[in-house]
């Protein structure tokens, strides 16, 4: 299990188990200012979508390139994947949970895009920032100490990797790609997300080899995670506000 345990907050001091006010307040701001601009960086720019609208046939480095950007400005993507990765130290588990997590959304990018599965985006993008809920409450030891059990990390990985990837299928359903070439260029917008997974997880995993070396990552580990669980829900709200308002 990959959380703070229950022998490991009981032997924090108070004044570590206690959110740092001012860095809570840092960083759930940051996370406001940088993911409300184009409903949370999660919208098909305007530029990419009149490009696509008015091409056709087989396009791979665009669709590789929109891929990468799109994985890379994904913050509600970023953060799910900063707290799987939070606990895990080495590679070997590393590279596991994010394969599982990379083989549940290629499996519903291609079937929600092949399938026209209609999910609307605010209601998938509102179980996203679920997601990230989710693990920010796995990590903190909650479903153990609340339920007594803790829930399979693996299947769970997997299960929000389905989801996360029909959040994708609706950006690309946003393209209203043409049909020619559409198998190939679904393929090289899916190696583009890795790409671009891959590049902000390498970025992720270097920063927090530095902080995990320092007393500030234990005193502070609880502080991110609820920080992280507030931007999940801020995510959420803003999804549900938005499905609230376009009815």
């Amino acid at each position: 299990m990959h959380s703070l345990s229950m022998g490991a907050m009981d032997a924090m001091d108070a004044s570590v188990v206690r959110p740092n006010r001012s860095l809570l307040l840092l960083l759930f701001t940051a996370l406001l200012f940088l993911g409300m601009p184009d409903a949370l960086a999660h919208a098909v720019a305007e530029g990419d979508k009149g490009f696509i609208q008015e091409s056709s046939g087989v396009m791979v480095l665009p669709f590789i390139y929109m891929g990468a950007k799109h994985m890379i400005t994904g913050y509600d993507h970023l953060l799910f994947l900063f707290g799987v990765i939070f606990f895990l130290y080495r590679l070997k588990d590393v590279g596991l949970y994010v394969t599982l997590f990379a083989v549940g959304h290629t499996v519903t990018l291609l079937l929600g895009v092949l399938a026209e599965i209609n999910i609307s985006s605010y209601v998938i993008d509102a179980i996203i920032g679920f997601s990230v809920v989710y693990k920010a409450l796995d990590n903190l030891g909650a479903f153990q100490r609340w339920f007594g059990h803790q829930p399979n990390t693996k299947a769970a990985t997997l299960i929000f990797g389905l989801l996360h990837g029909f959040g994708l299928a609706t950006k690309i359903q946003e393209y209203e790609i043409s049909a020619d070439g559409l198998i190939t260029n679904l393929i090289a917008f899916n190696v583009g997300v890795e790409i671009g997974q891959l590049l902000a997880l390498s970025a992720i995993l270097i920063v927090m080899g530095y902080w995990r070396r320092t007393a500030s990552f234990w005193r502070h580990a609880y502080t991110a995670n609820v920080a992280m669980m507030s931007a999940g829900f801020l995510l959420m709200g803003y999804q549900l506000t938005g499905l609230i308002v376009s009815q």
